[in-house]
């Protein structure tokens, strides 16, 4: 692996390199007045990166920071899903922030964010990982929080706790894989190859599971995501569930083994996902609020993606990580123009507004031509043809009850705001590219050609879970508001539970400090972390309403 700069190793570097470049520059007041209108183009070097640096690789760093970048196949698709969304979306925050008092101290939790998520899909060794992954999940909190509100607030203090949580899961964990390795930090590959062997195996992959399902938000690690999504900003929910949920799929992309083939671990990953896909079903079709009927999807869909990661560990199939990538990408296209539309076609919204949307929430569920059905094409064989099969199958009726749930609160939402071009191209775009972009992916990721999806067989497969989904809906439909109302965030109280448990844990962290040093990068990746994030308070702090002009 070279350190040399060339285009590809560039390119690598400015993914997250840019976003940091301008988060800096907000520290003077002419750059910070311009902050949110070049946000769409924060992301632009990690688009270039996906589309002509894979198989590039950038050692930044001697050990033991050896800072590494790398970019294979997965990484790739997600870069490039998630570069594309954070300048779409960037384009709309634009717009739906500008009169925003407080529009430049978003912008600077934004590129923290869109940093730190982006180097994630970038990142080839255990600290720059572990660095990455705290940097996105906690500069998040800005983005929760931002209306100041007090449901604003309690939302973004209960993301806050499982946040630091899950770093706490990730860090044990961390440590553990570091433990006898040859340098102080282990590329990632080299860490995991040794876990099926180590002593310490069932104890990490917990760890790993607990702290990746966290960001993900497997049920019961869900609760976050409902709260957050109704007091977000609309762009922040876009890139939250389009995005940030990403880092728990990246995570176990990296982390899981997958050629070891773990059948019990795989098993209880492939179980863990199929509960949360129809337990957030059950929940959502509850719900009145439109975001939380897409935040409850969202928890769903992360559960389909657990379980074909569990299918395909326990399968040991090295191509594993490639279709989980590819399933989330579409999840990630689609999620986030679904939220951008409930900016742009709520209530009483044009037909051709409403059509789209029905076609984006519909792909959710697999609708034939769309990247929902090549989604669950491409990963349809990990999970053989038994009950698992099955019920993933009708987690597509599920996601279809759901969706048709969603199309009928987001009619009786309150009338949108009339969105002019700023707002409707960049949702059209983010909506184009999640019905374009998996076709034109889905030879590479999946390796089946275009001509196994069009055969009468694959076309009734996925097309009888959604008129299933379309029935059970009939009686929903008459039921209309006479449903038990479960409050969003459902396992709430779970949440508040954890509160007095991160007293404890702080008190118990003091007792594994002496432990943790054992892996010296930690407190180094720490430090940093805490300067990262505690500038970006400062910076949020202090902005006051951005300068006109």
């Amino acid at each position: 692996m070279s350190g040399s700069l060339n285009v590809a190793g560039l390119l690598l570097l400015a993914a997250p390199g840019l976003p940091l470049a301008m988060l800096a520059s907000a520290l003077w007041r002419g750059p910070r007045a311009r902050l949110m209108s070049l946000l769409p183009f924060a992301p632009l070097p990690a688009l270039l990166a996906a589309l002509l640096a894979p198989g590039g690789a950038l050692v930044l760093a001697p050990d033991p920071l050896r800072l590494t970048l790398a970019l294979d196949l997965p990484g790739a698709m997600l870069l490039g899903g998630a570069a594309l969304l954070w300048s779409l979306a960037g384009f709309y925050a634009a717009s739906y922030m500008a009169r925003d008092a407080r529009r430049a101290g978003f912008a600077a939790w934004w590129l923290a964010t869109m940093a730190g998520s982006l180097a994630l899909f970038l990142v080839a060794d255990l600290a720059s990982f572990y660095l990455a992954f705290s940097l996105a999940s906690l500069a998040a909190y800005g983005l929760v929080a931002h209306e100041r509100t007090p449901a604003a607030g309690r939302a973004a203090t209960l993301y806050m706790v499982l946040a630091l949580l899950g770093e706490a899961f990730l860090l044990m964990a961390f440590v553990m894989l570091a433990t006898g390795q040859a340098t102080g930090n282990p590329m990632i590959a080299e860490a995991v190859a040794g876990l099926p062997t180590s002593l310490w195996r069932g104890a990490i992959l917990t760890l790993l599971i607990l702290g990746f399902a966290l960001k993900m938000g497997l049920v019961p690690l869900h609760v976050w995501m409902p709260l957050a999504h109704p007091v977000a900003p609309m762009p922040a929910s876009a890139a939250l569930s389009g995005i940030i949920v990403k880092a728990g799929v990246i995570g176990l992309i990296r982390f899981l083994p997958f050629e070891a083939g773990l059948e019990a671990t795989g098993a209880v990953l492939v179980g863990l996902g199929l509960f949360t896909a129809f337990y957030a079903v059950g929940v959502g079709v509850t719900q009145h609020h439109a975001k939380v009927v897409l935040a409850y999807s969202t928890v769903s869909q992360m559960g389909v993606i657990a379980a074909v990661l569990g299918a395909g560990l326990a399968l040991g199939d090295a191509r594993t990580g490639t279709l989980a990538a590819y399933y989330a990408l579409h999840h990630l296209l689609v999620k986030g123009a679904l939220f951008l539309g409930v900016g742009v076609a709520a209530g009483r919204a044009l037909p051709w507004q409403r059509a789209i949307m029905a076609l984006l929430a519909l792909s959710l569920a697999g609708l034939p031509f769309t990247s929902g059905m090549l989604a669950k094409y491409a990963v349809k064989d990990l999970f053989g043809d038994g009950p698992v099969l099955l019920l993933v199958t009708l987690s597509a009726t599920g996601s279809t009850l759901l969706m048709l749930h969603f199309l009928r609160r987001l009619a009786l939402a309150p009338d949108a705001k009339p969105a002019g071009a700023p707002l409707l191209a960049p949702w059209l775009g983010v909506a184009a590219a999640s019905l374009l972009v998996p076709w034109a992916l889905f030879p590479a990721a999946s390796g089946y050609g275009f001509g196994a999806v069009f055969t009468a067989s694959a076309l009734w497969k996925a097309t009888w879970p959604l008129l299933l989904g379309a029935l059970l809906f009939l009686p929903l439909l008459r039921l209309r508001d006479r449903l038990p109302r479960i409050p969003e965030g459902d396992a709430v109280v779970l949440g508040a539970a954890l509160l007095p448990l991160a007293q404890r844990a702080s008190i118990a962290a003091e007792r594994l400090d002496d432990w943790i040093r054992r892996w010296p990068v930690a407190g180094a990746l720490l430090v940093l972390v805490i300067l990262l994030l505690g500038a970006a308070l400062q910076l949020s702090a202090e902005i006051g309403p951005p300068h006109p002009g």
